[in-house]
């Protein structure tokens, strides 16, 4: 890239440690100077009995859903490991990050919105209207929403959830942050957003608050608002949107 949109800006990315790269190499390519402050971290569950138990059930089921990228690696390790996906089994998942993690695994056949990515957005899809007297199994962290399994079950599909990672805060230190003096900081998840506010203290929030939050989702963006961020600015899905949102807004900061 010779192009430097983000040259002399520090941007902090909040992602779990193992999936922070892609997108903290792209600020360095585009000239920023990429601070990696995980929220999350991420493990597989604890007790894997019930995931494996669920796998070997998995051709009794119609459609197999794939919350995550998260989702899609643990989840996927456990088909595997069992054997493969069944062929009658039909996957969707949610965002472009996890259909893009799907088709490195070998999975051509994916149902997944194309223009917003988040529980909504899949379920609009004719694909998933009629769905009575399915069985639905839904790969996912340990807990998280249920308006996907619930508006299914209302629609007259059994569902089953597979948790198959969890996530847990890391120890962080709120002073790393605020020394490399961030000019800008993506999240990419309301519960990493709540972590980030939680460890700081009131003088932090309100230094904090000033600096420009990137966030993928309206619900993200919403949640921030709540909590005092003074500049949240939405951009597309992924590291794709992310970055655009950034480089866009480093254009339109500078001085003509």
């Amino acid at each position: 890239m010779t192009e430097r949109p983000l040259a002399g800006l520090n941007i902090v990315v909040t992602r779990p440690r193992e999936q922070a790269a892609p997108l903290a190499q792209r600020i360095t390519q585009a000239g920023g100077q990429a601070i990696l402050f995980p929220l999350l971290e991420i493990s597989p569950v604890a007790d894997s009995q019930f995931l494996r138990s669920l796998v070997a059930r998995l051709p009794e089921f119609n459609l197999a859903i794939f919350i995550s990228p998260n989702a899609v690696r643990y989840g996927m390790a456990a088909i595997h490991a069992a054997g493969a996906i069944p062929p009658k089994l039909k996957i969707a998942t949610v965002g472009q990050g996890s259909a893009k993690a799907l088709r490195d695994l070998g999975v051509d056949k994916i149902i997944a919105p194309q223009e917003r990515f988040d529980s909504e957005a899949l379920l609009a899809l004719p694909e998933l209207q009629q769905v009575a007297g399915w069985r639905v199994v839904i790969f996912r962290g340990d807990g998280g929403r249920e308006l996907l399994g619930d508006t299914l079950k209302a629609r007259g599909a059994s569902v089953e959830y597979a948790a198959c990672y969890q996530r847990a805060k890391p120890q962080q230190d709120s002073a790393m942050l605020l020394a490399a003096d961030p000019d800008a900081i993506t999240v990419t998840s309301s519960e990493a957003l709540a972590y980030l506010w939680e460890m700081l203290d009131s003088a932090a929030k309100e230094r904090l608050a000033a600096v420009p939050l990137f966030v993928p989702h309206a619900r993200i963006a919403e949640a921030a608002y709540k909590l005092g961020w003074r500049v949240v600015v939405p951009t597309a899905g992924g590291d794709d949107g992310l970055l655009a949102g950034l480089i866009a807004w480093a254009k339109d900061r500078k001085p003509t």
